[in-house]
This record gives structure tokens, C-alpha cells and sequence, in this order.
């Protein structure tokens, strides 16, 4: 009896199994075909064993729910997982796996006043005001620049604190504690200054978009980024206010070009949000009372209730007269002509004149040079872009934030330069701060896209964009475009390809020479192609008078050297006509190409590219029954009948007596030949 209900205790324990380690053949049972009936079992618990098959059990059951085995939620996005608590930023885990399929860019919306916030409330849009955020304070980027002037700073061993940069994009999407104080700092893209950028509403929006699309991109750190948008009252009066609402609702629902968004309170936010302790100013007790922060306006009423009942800014159309003349007349002729004159742009080019005669400080009618300069630079709030301009260059403002912008072509391999065409020009070869860019922008002169570009020449590229609008037959000068509108012409002139390839524009052979010209655009491995075309040169190549001699040259450079790309670009700028300049790009493809067939030719004389283009001009101009043998033919005709001819002219000089070195055939020709 008692052994009975023993069985039947036992049958219902539920008794664990023993998961060994590992099984192993004995030495003796290596060799045996077929493994022995029972092998050697390593009786040691192994716990990882053991915890893998009870879970697995316990997950069969149904008695384990799988989000119950991880406690610190791995298997959610990086997003949803609880932050690890600590003073400093870090990048994630797998910074090479990168955050595009889960990172979501946070979205603080800061009005400017109570008034504006009620009307934006009207438009759905829900925004917060400096007063609401705090304790938070809302600071400038540049008031962050100052902070980080103490970081480093020794001053027995004499180190200075980080240089007087701009902060970039990743740097104002954290949230900082600073001196006991929590700070959030909007982009560069939001600073007021004296600048005309910041008044132009389309600019601001396509600012936004990209700066959201930026963080997306590049953002790697632990936590999320927080973008602070600030939206002021003068935007209100803005004619284009309606397209910032029609982004904001965009924003609202979650996306902006495929980055994820969210826009939510500041104070709900924080807790998912990257937050950097900025330790090296705790020494520095009260010191952020010195910094500025972004203020609220106070109104004693809310006032507009609707975009209907906002006073809007105008267009101002004024006819650009060209007043030269004056430059030379006295300073009382012009000051005369000044009291006649109701056009902006005219005033501002009289104002000029006396400035540069008299100086900042001379004085009008009690009112300075300088002071009177100032009243018409803000002609930006009528949208008058050429007197803002003109104002502009005269007071020697410069954008805030242009030396980041110019870092980031630098880091892409191409250069900068700035000046006037024909005149010398200086170049941008590394990082400046904007004190020296500003310096060097005065001082030069007056006034994927960038594939096959080795260096930038601003000068070159507006040149580029005036032939653009005339190929478009606009009526407007350049100047008078706003900045967003450049800003879409530059797109337009260096994706001129790309346009054209998808019949958005139909270019005909000498204007897409005149635009590949002026941007100085060369096709892929054009650089080594010289090369190859120098080595069989011993006397070198000649352009237009310049000579790139063949030694030392390829003693001091090698074939894919970035100076030695610097040194043809460079020969190729003192072709002043760019559809010339382009055609010259040609014509040493064409001779690579024929060198590269016939390995036995070499030149013996210096290769004269302009002697080559006039030999083939003139077979244009015989086989078309032409009078004149013009340059400019070649230039119109397109690329394939170009080719042609450029190709026969330089076949006709190395067949040349003492053109040519190799064998010869059995009627003394050379073997070479066109494939």
C-alpha cells in the first residue's frame, strides 16, 4: 500500500531535467563508424543550459509572455527603451547600424508672444512661450558659443577655451544643463542679426525643412534630438506666413520628407531628450545671468484673431536706375540728386558714392552716412532684394553662419574661391572663422551637385546663373531675385545635366557649353586623362600662352594628386569664354583618347591647344562651304559633330613631320588609326 501511493506521489512531481554541458566519445570510439550506444556525458550542471530549456518550456506553456524575459526592453526601437541615466551625451550602441528606421526628431515650438500664440491656437497650430517653458530658458546658439569659450581653459598653461565657432545642427538639438540651469538653443537658421537672409520667409522654410532632415540623417547619440522652431510676430506679416502654417501642419501630423517628427510640450519631452551636463562651468557660480535669453513680448491685449487681421509687408517695385554717373560729381551735386530721388536702389548707389568719398560718419541733414544706410537696409521688409543688397555690401555685413557652410565644402574635396573674373581671385583651402571670411569677402573684389567641380568659383557661378535666365528669357536681373529664389537657381545651374535629361529644359549645344564652362565641369577621370596626355608630351601642353611643362611636373606630382587636378583647373581659368574653355575640356579628351589607342605615338613639340581648334574650324568651315574659319562654329555645333573635328585635327598634327615618334609603315605612315 505504502509502495503504491509512492508511485503515485512521484508521478505527479514535476522533477527538472538535467541539461549536461556537452557529450564526448571516449578516445577508444573515435574511429568507430558509427557512434557507440552510449557516450560519456559531463555531469556538471550547466546553468545557461538549463535557463534556455525552463524558458523554453515555460514559453510553450503559455505561462511566460516573451516581453516578459527583457527587463531593459531591447527587443523595442532604441526610442521606446529606458534611457541610461548619466552627466554626458554618448553615441549609441552601434553607431554604424545608424537610427533612420527609429529616430524621431522632437519638436518644440516657441511663439514669441501670448497674441501669437492665441492665433496660431486658431490655426490648430499649439505652441508654448518662453514663460510657459520655464524654468527651461530658451537660449541663441551664440550665447552656447560663449559658454564653450570656457571649456579648456588654463591659464597657467595657457589655453585658451573652444574658438569663436557657430554651433552646427546636432549641437542646439540637445537639451543642456549649465550652472544648475536647463537650456534649449534654437538653430543658427533663427538669429536675428543684421543679415537680409533671416527676412525672407521661403528661405526660413526650406531651412527648416532641411535642418530636420539633417538631424535625421546624421544624429547618432543616446536619447532624442530636440529641435526648438521659433515662430515670431514679424513672420506674421509675412506675405508667404501662409506656407510656414501649411509646414507646421505637415510637421503636426508626424512627417517632413520622410523624417519622423513630433511636436509635444517641452516638459513632456525632456525625459526622452539627449541632455549634456556642462560640468566646466560649475566653478562659475550665477554666470548665467550674464547671457541673454530668448525674451517674450508683453501685450496687454491678444489682438489678432485671424492671418486677415495681420497688417501684411508689401512688394516695392522700383525701376533699377543705373546712376555711374554721379561717381564722379561732388558731394553737394550728389547730395542734390539725393533730394530728387524717390527710387530705393537709386538712393542707396548715391549714399554709396559719399561714402566712399566722405565716410561712415559724414552727416546729412543731422543724420550719419552710416545711420541713413541702415533705414534703407531694412528696404528687406518690402522685398526690395537689389537696394538690400547693394546696402548691404556697402555696410560690409556677411551671414552668421557662412563659415560652417564653407567647412562643408571644404571637407567634400573642393575648393572656394571668391572674386572677380579676370582679376585675381582668393581662395577658401581651409576652415576660417567668419571674422576672416568676412575680411577676405571685402577685400577681393566687388562683388552630388557639384560633381566633376574641383573648385568653386563664385564669381563663375553667378556668371553661370545670368546665362541661365537669359537661356529662360527672364526679365528680371539677378540681383533682383529673392535668396530662396537664388538659392534655387544655384540647384538649377549645377544640376544643369540632370534637368535637361529629364526634358525639364531643352539646352541647345553652345548654351550647355556656356553653363559646363563657367562651373568649370569635367568629365570623370578628366584629370588623369592630362596626365596620360602629359606623359607623351615632353614638351608640354600649351594654353593660351600658359604652358604645363612636363618636367617637374610629373617628377613632383603623381597621376592622381588633388594638386596636380589644382594646377590644370587652373590653367583652364585663363580662357575667360567659357563655351571656349569647354570646348578645350574637350579636345584633351579627344587626345587622351587617341594617344590611349595608339600607344606608339608621342609628341615632339609642345601640343598647342588652340592650334588644334583653329585646324578644326577650318575643316568646318571648307567642308560646310563656309568664308569664314570661325572658333565659334565649333561652339554651336553639338557635341558628336565637335568631336569629329577636334578628332581629325589632332590625327592631321601627329602625322605632322616631327610631330610624331614610332614605327612607321612599309609607305612611311604612321599605324595610327581611329577605332
Amino acid at each position: 500500500m505504502c509502495r503504491f501511493f509512492l508511485n503515485i506521489l512521484f508521478n505527479l512531481l514535476c522533477l527538472d531535467p538535467v541539461i549536461p554541458m556537452y557529450y564526448y566519445i571516449e578516445k577508444e570510439n573515435i574511429d568507430l563508424k558509427s557512434p557507440p550506444k552510449t557516450m560519456v556525458v559531463d555531469h556538471g550542471l550547466f546553468l545557461w543550459n538549463q535557463a534556455m530549456f525552463i524558458l523554453a518550456q515555460l514559453l510553450t506553456a503559455g505561462l511566460l509572455h516573451i516581453n516578459e524575459l527583457d527587463p531593459i526592453r531591447r527587443y523595442l526601437p532604441s526610442y521606446n527603451r529606458p534611457r541610461k541615466g548619466g552627466r554626458y551625451s554618448a553615441f549609441q550602441a552601434k553607431p554604424s547600424i545608424g537610427t533612420a528606421t527609429d529616430l524621431v526628431v522632437q519638436i518644440v515650438l516657441i511663439a514669441e508672444s501670448m497674441r501669437l500664440q492665441a492665433m496660431m491656437a486658431t490655426y490648430g497650430i499649439q505652441t508654448q512661450t518662453p514663460h510657459e517653458v520655464e524654468p527651461v530658458q530658451i537660449w541663441s546658439s551664440t550665447q552656447l558659443v560663449k559658454v564653450y569659450q570656457n571649456l579648456g581653459v588654463n591659464k597657467k598653461l595657457k589655453l585658451k577655451g573652444r574658438p569663436e565657432r557657430p554651433i552646427g545642427s546636432l549641437g542646439t538639438s540637445k537639451l543642456y544643463r549649465i550652472c544648475g540651469a536647463t537650456v534649449l538653443c534654437y538653430p543658427l537658421i533663427f538669429e536675428v542679426s543684421d543679415f537680409y537672409l533671416y527676412r525672407d520667409m521661403a528661405l526660413l522654410i526650406d531651412d527648416i525643412k532641411t535642418e530636420l532632415q539633417f538631424v535625421g540623417r546624421y544624429w547618432r547619440l543616446s536619447g532624442r534630438p530636440t529641435v526648438c522652431l521659433l515662430i515670431r510676430e514679424e513672420h506674421m506679416r509675412d506675405p508667404q506666413f501662409k506656407q510656414m502654417l501649411d509646414l507646421l501642419a505637415m510637421l503636426k501630423k508626424g512627417y517632413c520628407d520622410n523624417v519622423k517628427v513630433r511636436i509635444g510640450r517641452l516638459q513632456n519631452l525632456i525625459s526622452s531628450s539627449c541632455v549634456e551636463h556642462l560640468d566646466f562651468m560649475n566653478q562659475l557660480d550665477g554666470l548665467t545671468d550674464s547671457f541673454t535669453h530668448f525674451q517674450q513680448l508683453e501685450h496687454e491685449y491678444i489682438g489678432y484673431q485671424s492671418l486677415t487681421d495681420v497688417p501684411r509687408a508689401l512688394n516695392y517695385t522700383d525701376q533699377l536706375k543705373d546712376l555711374s554717373s554721379y561717381k564722379d560729381k561732388s558731394t553737394n551735386e550728389i547730395i542734390e540728386c539725393l533730394k530728387n530721388q524717390d527710387s530705393l536702389y537709386a538712393k542707396a548707389q548715391l549714399y554709396g558714392f559719399i561714402l566712399r568719398r566722405e565716410g561712415k560718419h559724414f552727416k546729412i541733414q543731422d543724420t550719419t552716412i552710416e545711420n541713413s544706410l541702415f533705414s534703407y537696409y531694412h528696404a528687406g521688409c518690402l522685398r526690395h532684394w537689389s537696394a538690400v543688397r547693394y546696402t548691404s555690401s556697402l555696410l560690409h555685413h556677411t551671414v552668421d553662419s557662412i563659415s560652417p557652410f564653407i567647412t562643408a565644402v571644404l571637407v567634400h574635396g573642393k575648393q572656394l574661391t571668391v572674386g572677380v573674373i579676370g582679376q585675381n581671385e582668393t581662395v577658401f583651402d581651409k576652415p576660417m572663422t567668419p571674422a576672416e571670411i568676412q575680411s577676405i569677402v571685402y577685400s577681393s573684389g566687388d562683388s552630388s551637385a557639384f560633381s566633376g567641380i574641383l573648385k568653386i568659383r563664385v564669381g563663375w557661378v553667378l556668371e553661370a546663373m545670368k546665362y541661365y535666365l537669359d537661356i529662360i528669357g527672364s526679365k528680371k536681373k539677378i540681383e533682383e531675385h529673392s535668396p530662396y529664389e537664388i538659392r534655387q537657381l544655384i540647384f538649377k545651374v549645377l544640376s544643369i545635366t540632370e534637368c535637361e535629361s529629364h526634358n525639364s529644359l531643352k539646352l541647345e549645344p553652345l548654351q550647355k557649353r556656356q553653363l559646363e564652362g563657367c562651373l568649370c565641369r569635367v568629365p570623370h577621370r578628366f584629370y588623369n586623362e592630362v596626365w596620360d596626355v602629359l606623359l607623351r608630351t615632353p614638351k608640354g601642353v600649351v594654353v593660351e600662352g600658359n604652358i604645363i611643362p612636363r618636367e617637374p611636373t610629373m617628377s613632383n606630382m603623381t597621376k592622381n594628386e588633388l594638386t596636380f587636378s589644382l594646377l590644370v583647373e587652373e590653367m583652364l581659368n585663363h580662357i575667360n569664354v567659357p563655351e571656349y574653355r569647354q570646348l578645350i575640356v574637350e579636345l584633351l579628351t579627344i587626345v587622351s583618347t587617341i594617344l590611349g589607342r595608339n600607344p606608339e605615338l608621342t609628341f615632339n613639340q609642345p601640343l598647342n591647344l588652340r592650334q588644334l581648334v583653329t585646324d578644326a574650324a577650318h575643316m568646318y568651315a571648307k567642308d560646310n562651304g563656309l568664308k569664314e574659319e570661325k572658333i565659334e562654329y565649333l561652339m554651336e555645333i553639338p557635341y558628336m559633330q565637335s568631336t569629329g573635328y577636334l578628332a581629325r585635327a589632332t590625327v592631321n598634327t601627329v602625322l605632322k613631320g616631327g610631330q610624331i615618334t614610332g614605327k612607321l609603315d612599309s609607305e612611311g605612315h604612321s599605324a595610327c588609326k581611329l577605332q
